[in-house]
């Protein structure tokens, strides 16, 4: 199957269908094919049974999640490292990918999973890089990994194992979640600039928060300005890291304008994590790479005894112009549960009252179809007392709107990162509590979520797990989802999807 590939996992993939010639993302066939023997390797060291192996295991699955490693060189020196470590000898059947498995049903249920434990990897990884571990989650990616390379699995079977997957999604969040704020403390309610100074800078994406912390120490007295990008975001947040006065602000939106915003950056780029777009030849020169994230080309920066030396990306920002200016003012955030629940009697009072009549939670992913502009509209059609509540990259779409407050508090609340959906959901089970309900499905919060990539996958899992129904889920459901495995979710959990903003806000909100 040279030059030839199949890959779904994205919500942008080509036609809705699967890419076949090359990835939407920008991967070659050779990348996916890659990826694809990378995962079937991680499967037998799985199931191989080898202690010490669940940081590989974990990295492993990290790089093959979308538009985070485009290098067919780093992929190659991950399976021959992985397969170095299974005692029995191991030869990689040619066709591995997702079409290798001829049942729809199973073949979805299958890809749901896997894709649902990519996810749980790249949480597990932040969490890791912060010195925090729980065996029960390793040991559940592992034997579930090895499960799937059992073909005699059934429907029942998978079905069970998909929710199992959301079960261990809320712990993994619970674990970097606990990670995050035990290490930079709770987020706090903040205003982050948008402007630029005068000074050349480095920008920061992805989602390491550890690798920002080594970054603004090494840059301390360097004459660099930091500012954060997409994901990167929410580090404004936290206590710890506003004492860095280096750190200026953030420079741009969510991952898929990079291309346009990067080259008006002017300084050096750090990818962290995945959300890289194959950058443009007028500044790949100035883009570093670290972790699970590569592009051929790119200068990678390794981790050397528990640390990583930032001095290339330092120099060549100092030889760089300072940021073109490409917006001013502020936005605010920092909502997440700890935040809210100290005003919790306020929303509480807010709801009561009617100030309030619903919370929206439109927490996910934003991406480059115009087709998501219709999560922007959506927004400014909200009756204006309701209050958006989210998390992860979709939340460029409307954050940086006019959209007002209610008694004070702003009607967008952006609770961080992709994985702070963690907090939409303990937000949503300490309004149960004090409202004394007995289901979370009772509450005034609709669903109307974004996703684009893997993570997403693991935090719906994750919903479902706690017991969350009628979620819409845009603006496509999922390609890998099979007719009858999409019917089970609409009849057992109420997901559908979205139409027209006019007809949603009259279904969702009345």
């Amino acid at each position: 199957m040279e030059g030839k590939m199949f890959c779904y996992q994205c919500q942008e993939t080509a036609g809705g269908k699967g890419c076949t010639v090359k990835g939407v993302c920008g991967k070659t066939a050779e990348v996916a094919q890659l990826q694809d023997k990378l995962i079937y390797a991680t499967k037998k060291l799985s199931a191989a049974k080898i202690t010490g192996v669940s940081k590989i295991i974990t990295l492993n699955l990290f790089c093959t999640i979308t538009n985070a490693n485009f290098d067919a060189n780093f992929l190659n020196d991950r399976i021959a490292q992985t397969l170095k470590l299974i005692p029995a000898k191991i030869s990689i059947p040619e066709n591995v990918g997702v079409l290798a498995t001829a049942n729809e049903d199973i073949r979805s249920l299958s890809e749901l999973i896997t894709y649902g434990l990519k996810g749980m990897a790249a949480y597990l990884y932040h969490a890791n890089a912060l010195g925090y571990d729980d065996e029960d989650i390793n040991a559940f990616m592992q034997e579930t990994l090895t499960k799937l390379l059992d073909d005699n699995l059934s429907v029942e079977d998978l079905t069970a194992l998909a929710l199992e997957t959301g079960k261990f999604g809320v712990e993994v969040m619970a674990l970097l979640d606990k990670a995050n704020t035990e290490t930079y403390g709770n987020p706090e309610i903040t205003k982050v600039n948008l402007g630029v100074g005068k000074n050349p800078a480095i920008l920061i994406s992805g989602h390491d928060f550890k690798d920002l912390e080594q970054l603004l120490e090494q840059t301390k007295n360097a004459g660099v300005d930091v500012y954060t990008h997409g994901e990167m975001l929410p580090a404004h947040y936290y206590p710890k890291f506003k004492k860095y006065k280096n750190l200026i602000g953030n420079y741009g939106n969510a991952w898929h304008l990079q291309q346009s915003e990067f080259a008006k950056f002017n300084g050096a780029i750090l990818l962290t994590t995945n959300c890289l777009v194959p950058p443009k030849e007028n500044y790949r020169e100035k883009v570093f790479t670290t972790g699970a994230v590569a592009f051929e080309g790119c200068t990678h920066i390794d981790e050397i005894n528990g640390k990583k030396d930032f001095t290339p990306l330092i120099e060549c920002a100092k030889r760089c112009p300072p940021p073109t200016e490409i917006e001013t003012g502020e936005i605010v955030g920092g909502f997440a549960h700890e935040q809210v629940f100290a005003v919790a009697d306020k929303v509480v009072d807010a709801v009561k009252s009617g100030a309030i009549k619903k919370f929206i939670v439109m927490a996910g992913c934003d991406g480059r179809q115009k087709s998501r502009e219709y999560y922007a509209e959506f927004a400014k059609a909200l009756p204006k007392d309701t209050v958006i509540l989210t998390a992860g990259c979709a939340k460029y779409k409307y954050l940086k709107l006019p959209l007002g407050d209610i008694g004070g508090t702003p009607r967008v609340l952006d609770a961080g990162q992709c994985n702070d959906s963690y907090s939409l959901a303990l937000i949503a089970l300490k309004l149960k509590e004090v409202f004394k309900l007995d289901d979370v499905n009772k509450l005034p919060i609709v669903y109307n979520i974004a996703w684009y990539e893997q993570k997403a996958v693991i935090v719906l899992l994750a919903l479902l797990h706690l017991g969350v129904k009628n979620i819409h889920l845009g603006p496509t459901l999922p390609a890998f989802l099979s007719p009858n495995v999409a019917k089970v979710l609409v009849e057992n959990f109420g997901i559908g999807t979205i139409s027209t903003v006019n007809a949603d806000i009259k279904s969702m909100i009345g």
